[in-house]
């Protein structure tokens, strides 16, 4: 236990950094929502609905122009494209989320130059004699290619509620309907995640269920985005998180999980 939250504490602080030199604070319709890195500030500025002041970066409708926020913010995203601000273009969108509530909807490669605030949705699948499955990433992901992580995970899309998209994640990607994961644990946040990207700066609330999965499932990638599956005993599992074989975001997941599992043992709770 003492092993796992000294590493725990260690991997907060790496998920813990001030925003990028020189990001300033960007407002959304009036309400604060992100941090704007230098880069991205250059490809915006004098696009309709973006005023910058000396001390923060808005973005407002702009109806000299008829152009709603969702209009301004996509013009902002292709800018962003245009200049080589977005590592991938996924035409994909997520709520722009400020001062706690949703504002407009924005493509999901804009959300990291922006410092806009994401939603990740993370499920640790157990199995009844105590193992753990993750999924490694396949070779071709943007981010953390090849690493280890969660049995599935992702981003909350514009619209959706974080149950939801938990259900669709691990369809998509471990392949096991909602019915597979009808005991499965309320989503907890781990924790806010504030870190320094090449792409930007990344402000995420990670977001995890626990479940135990019947003797006998196996999960199967559906959309290319898994290179393959383990089911780890605990010696494995710890030796693979020493050795640093899992991204930032499902290691401290794993380790909430494991923390959460450990408590229960002792108190002689359920440990779903």
């Amino acid at each position: 236990m003492d092993d796992l939250q000294a590493r725990n504490a260690r991997l907060v602080r790496r998920a813990q950094q001030l925003p990028p030199v020189g990001a300033r604070p960007a407002t959304v319709a009036g309400r604060v929502g992100g941090w704007i890195a230098p880069a991205a500030l250059a490809a915006v500025v004098g696009l309709p609905g973006v005023h910058v002041e000396p001390e923060a970066v808005h973005f407002t409708d702009a109806p000299a122009e008829r152009l709603t926020l969702d209009a301004v913010l996509r013009e902002v995203a292709l800018a962003l494209r245009k200049a080589g601000c977005i590592r991938t273009w996924r035409d994909e969108l997520l709520d722009v989320m400020a001062e706690g509530r949703p504002l407009a909807s924005i493509e999901r490669g804009a959300v990291r130059p922006l410092g806009l605030l994401t939603q990740a949705v993370h499920l640790n699948g157990w199995s009844p004699d105590g193992r753990l499955w993750v999924a490694r990433r396949a070779l071709d992901k943007s981010t953390d290619p090849g690493l280890w992580d969660t049995l599935s995970g992702g981003l909350v899309a514009a619209g959706e509620d974080p149950e939801s998209a938990l259900l669709r994640e691990t369809l998509e990607e471990a392949g096991l309907p909602a019915v597979a994961l009808a005991a499965h644990g309320p989503l907890r946040m781990v924790l806010r995640m504030h870190r320094r990207l090449d792409d930007g700066y990344q402000v995420e609330n990670v977001l995890l269920s626990d479940c135990v999965l019947d003797a006998g499932t196996a999960p199967r990638n559906m959309d290319g985005e898994v290179l393959e599956f383990r089911c780890l005993a605990m010696g494995e599992l710890w030796d693979m998180i020493t050795h640093g074989a899992f991204t930032l975001e499902a290691e401290l997941a794993i380790l909430d999980s494991l923390r959460h599992r450990l408590q229960a043992a002792k108190s002689g709770g359920a440990t779903a």
